[in-house]
């Protein structure tokens, strides 16, 4: 018997001690697992390392909902709804100021419950339990429930209640990131807390429990049976009177989508990326321009919704100090706009002719004026095997034109012949002077094609280099901080005196009539030089323009490169450039655009003279040194002789659909003097001879030799270089 008894007694002991030794255990990792939350809540919050952005009079422009805190909508305790903290905590927590942070018998009833369902259907967390959970995330099992218990006993010791509650009001997740009351009172219905009905404060208080299993977006009716059983225990409990239960029954929630009080987070990003760090970043945005801009430009894009436009972007700057002012993204609070997230400023693009205003300066500075005449006239060139015919906007070729006249209707075969006077390298240099770094290729990638804007350039790039334009061709690069000192050396690129000539170009609306009519939209009430440009296909339509004190830059399109539907610079954004200007120059006076006091003004011929010696005049703007090269640059320049079509190494398909007896093709031919006599060789075989420019040539299928040979009236014979082509 004493044997069994002893054995009975050793049993005892021995799990006693396994006993003391697994408590210990336990105790001791309890007691390692333990965070203390030993410093306020105000340095918690401030531990995120995000940047306060604002703009010029200190509105917060950086509103993010990817931080870890919500640091920008803080609201007093004493600021929220008496009924909305009653509900809370009738909610969540009804003996919130009576435990010390954990509320055992609550704790013990739903694990009861739990057991009997054999499934979670209740936590029992205290609001101070939350608060733990927020600060020290870990796996939702019961092992961190037990050692968010005794962290919140810890914290329940060093502050008080309603600075417990306060943090959880302002930090309890909603769904899309939000955190807190307000937040989350503006994200579902787009006010703020104090405005809210009891209905919608009810709301707020059930999605706690499940942000997106209640999505009121995407299921708005499952709320309703929680909240209604919610309302009425709380009228059993006197928290709501018949009445009010009756309209909260009664009542429909109606959500609403919350915009940003200044849309300004791609400018904020921007901001971000290009800043040394600092706790607070004050920006010269204006933040109340900002909103105007942002409405005229999403009307316009609305406005234009059918013609495939989903894209735009502006950015505006006082060129006088160098602030950037405003930086909107059209269709920026757009939810079903894949793109809203691409900062179409920064974002490069085809300039179309919006680019061909420093081209011009360059060719005034190389020795040009506005009244130099270049001919207009049909151009064609190789292009690979093929033949591609360079045009106008409008089809219309107006012969021999001012520079003045070029430039303001936009032309694009005088822009062509300006690139050969100017050089492609020296105008790529120029425009990498003035900030262009997007065009990184070489003068030989682009060529002469940088004439009508084929490299890619950005919106920010375009503002910044007609900055300089307006700033008497001098460039100094945008900012965007306050007060912030540049170290960069201010660039002459253009002199004072091209870069007023451009301005008084772009600013006269004689000058463009050709092309855009005597009524343009570009023709402002006070002096305002504008430019438009449309890249191929309309992916791209922009709109330029200055004044005395702002630059203004418009882009619109697609930023996924779908073509417009026939939407130009001067048909999309140049009406929105209207309301702008409009806005900017609202309660100051407006000066006219700088001139420079070395311009001598000329009576001049804009036109070759008669023969009678008559040629209409105009007063011109001249450079001094300048005054004596008014020459018809071009007219003389393309005097050479050249075989226009067909070009060498040219590659045309028969078209099998028509008799061959019926197909003909245009040998072509320019600038030979009257009176000369054309003679056209075939494969050695004499076509016969012509004083036309012209040939009609009868389509034959094969390998083909044409020479051409000028005869003079003195009898003197000109052959220009072979050219063979293919039939196919």
């Amino acid at each position: 018997m004493k044997p069994l008894l002893s054995k009975h007694r050793k049993a005892i002991r021995y799990t006693s001690l396994c006993a003391v030794i697994c408590l210990s255990v336990f105790m001791v990792l309890t007691y390692l697992s333990i965070q203390p939350i030993e410093r306020s809540f105000r340095d918690i919050i401030s531990d995120s390392q995000s940047v306060r952005i604002t703009d010029r009079n200190g509105h917060i422009l950086n509103i993010s909902y990817q931080e870890k805190w919500n640091k920008f909508d803080h609201v007093q305790l004493a600021e929220f709804p008496g009924f909305l903290k009653e509900a809370f905590i009738y909610s969540e927590d009804r003996d919130f100021y009576h435990h010390g942070g954990v509320n055992w018998p609550a704790r013990l009833s739903a694990l009861w419950q739990n057991i009997k369902q054999r499934r979670v259907i209740r936590g029992a967390s205290t609001i101070t339990e939350q608060v733990v959970r927020t600060i020290n995330p870990r796996p939702r099992n019961l092992w961190s429930r037990w050692i968010e218990g005794f962290e919140a006993a810890r914290l329940e010791r060093s502050v008080t209640k309603n600075d417990i509650f306060e943090f959880y009001l302002n930090q309890v997740p909603y769904a899309s990131h939000r955190r807190g009351l307000a937040q989350a009172a503006r994200f579902y219905f787009n006010r703020d807390i104090q405005t809210l009905s009891r209905k919608e404060m009810l709301a707020l208080v059930i999605l706690v429990r499940s942000p997106t299993g209640y999505d009121l977006y995407k299921n708005p009716e499952r709320i309703e049976n929680p909240l209604q059983r919610l309302a009425t225990s709380m009228s059993h409990d006197g928290l709501l009177s018949a009445q009010e239960l009756a309209s909260i029954s009664a009542e429909k929630l109606s959500l609403e989508n919350y915009n940003l009080p200044i849309e300004a987070r791609h400018f904020s990003r921007y901001v971000r990326l290009n800043s040394h760090s600092s706790s607070i970043l004050k920006t010269t945005l204006d933040g109340e321009l900002q909103t105007k801009i942002q409405t005229i430009i999403d009307n316009r894009l609305k406005s234009l919704s059918g013609r495939n436009v989903s894209n735009a972007a502006v950015m505006i700057a006082d060129y006088k100090n160098g602030e950037i002012l405003a930086w909107a993204i059209g269709g920026a609070n757009n939810p079903n706009l894949k793109t809203n997230e691409i900062d179409a400023v920064t974002s490069p693009r085809q300039p179309g002719s919006a680019l061909k205003p420093f081209l011009y300066a360059a060719s005034l500075d190389k020795g040009w004026t506005a009244a130099t005449l270049i001919n207009d006239s049909p151009m064609a060139e190789a292009v690979g095997h093929g033949l591609h015919r360079f045009k106008n906007y409008s089809n219309t070729h107006y012969g021999l034109l001012t520079l003045r006249e070029s430039l303001g209707n936009s032309l694009n075969i005088p822009a062509l012949l300006t690139i050969n006077y100017v050089g492609s390298g020296h105008y790529l240099s120029l425009l990498q002077q003035l900030g262009f770094k997007s065009l990184t290729e070489q003068s030989n990638i682009y060529d002469e094609g940088l004439a009508l804007g084929n490299g890619e350039v950005t919106l920010y790039e375009m503002v910044n280099a007609y900055a300089a334009l307006a700033n008497k061709g001098e460039y100094r690069p945008l900012h965007f901080l306050q007060h912030s000192k540049s170290f960069f050396t201010p660039r002459q690129v253009f002199s004072e005196e091209s870069a007023s000539i451009i301005g008084n170009i772009l600013s006269d609306s004689k000058a463009r009539r050709l092309e855009f009519g005597s009524g343009s939209v570009l023709n402002f009430p006070y002096q305002t030089a504008a430019k438009t440009g449309t890249s191929t296909d309309y992916r791209d339509a922009w709109t330029m323009a200055y004044n005395d004190q702002y630059v203004v830059g418009i882009w619109m399109g697609n930023l996924d490169r779908a073509p417009m539907n026939q939407v130009t610079g001067a048909s999309g954004p140049a009406l929105a450039m209207r309301s702008i200007f409009a806005i900017l120059n609202d309660y100051r006076e407006t000066e006219p655009l700088y001139q420079s006091p070395k311009l001598v003004r000329r009576s001049t011929c804009i036109r070759p003279a008669s023969k009678d010696g008559f040629c209409p005049e105009r007063d011109e703007l001249f450079m001094p040194d300048h005054i004596e090269n008014n020459r018809h640059e071009y007219q003389e320049a393309t005097k050479k002789i050249e075989l226009v079509r067909p070009t060498d190494g040219l590659q045309m398909a028969y078209d099998p659909r028509i008799p061959l007896q019926h197909q003909n093709f245009r040998f072509e031919i320019k600038n030979v003097p009257a009176q000369n006599n054309i003679e056209w060789v075939l494969n050695g075989k004499s076509l016969g001879k012509s004083l036309s420019p012209q040939y009609m040539w009868p389509v034959e299928r094969g390998q083909h030799i044409l020479s051409v040979i000028i005869h003079d009236e003195s009898g003197k014979r000109q052959a220009l270089p072979d050219v063979h082509f293919l039939v196919k």
